[in-house]
């Protein structure tokens, strides 16, 4: 009892029992938050599977389609001066459980006109442009998953440092207060149950 440096009193005791269901309940929260953002996270990292395979196939196919342009058109260097720069990428968030995630989206990324001359250019050059604009636009959604699963990781560790805190210390800490508590005052109790008797005894014998 002297442990924990509370004197075991009745008032005591209820306030140690509210921290206790306190405690306890912040647990549970935790608990939850926890597997709601792994849930999250477990998507995310599927989904990001999926459009690395994605942008993989796609890059092949768009150099695919330009190695075949070069062919025919000669090294196409001077058609890559007509791409413009891409200034339209937009950042936006969403909360999940509290935890910020990023939102990415290009402005117009179904592009219907290439930016060159369709008399200096061949159809292959014109496959390879809508392919490297389909990469981009696959490129912004891996980094904004990638970068909601490095939050979601982080949040999650965080949450659970402090569930195992609430779990392995609080919990117990509260639980074996409240245990010395109730035995202190039943000691208390029987010690005045005894005193009352061996003074009611001597009443009677006097």
């Amino acid at each position: 009892m002297a442990s924990f440096n509370v004197v075991p009193t009745k008032g005591n005791l209820i306030a140690t029992k509210k921290s206790l269901e306190l405690a306890k309940t912040g647990f549970d929260l935790l608990d939850r938050k926890r597997n709601i953002l792994v849930r999250e996270m477990m998507m995310l990292i599927d989904h990001a599977a999926k459009i690395q395979d994605k942008i993989d196939i796609t890059y092949n196919n768009a150099y695919l389609a330009l190695q075949k342009a070069n062919i025919t058109l000669g090294i196409c260097e001077e058609f890559s001066h007509t791409v413009p720069e891409e200034r339209s990428l937009q950042l936006s968030y969403r909360s999940v459980m509290g935890v910020e995630i990023p939102i990415l989206s290009i402005k117009n990324n179904i592009v219907s006109d290439v930016p060159f001359g369709l008399y200096s250019s061949n159809s292959m050059l014109d496959e390879a442009y809508f392919k490297f604009m389909e990469v981009k636009q696959l490129t912004a959604e891996l980094a904004e998953i990638e970068n909601s699963v490095y939050r979601l990781a982080y949040a999650i560790k965080k949450t659970q440092k402090r569930a195992n805190a609430l779990k392995n210390i609080m919990i117990p800490r509260f639980e074996n207060i409240v245990k010395s508590i109730v035995d202190a005052l039943e000691e208390k109790d029987r010690e005045e149950f005894s005193r009352l008797k061996v003074i009611k005894g001597s009443k009677k014998k006097s």
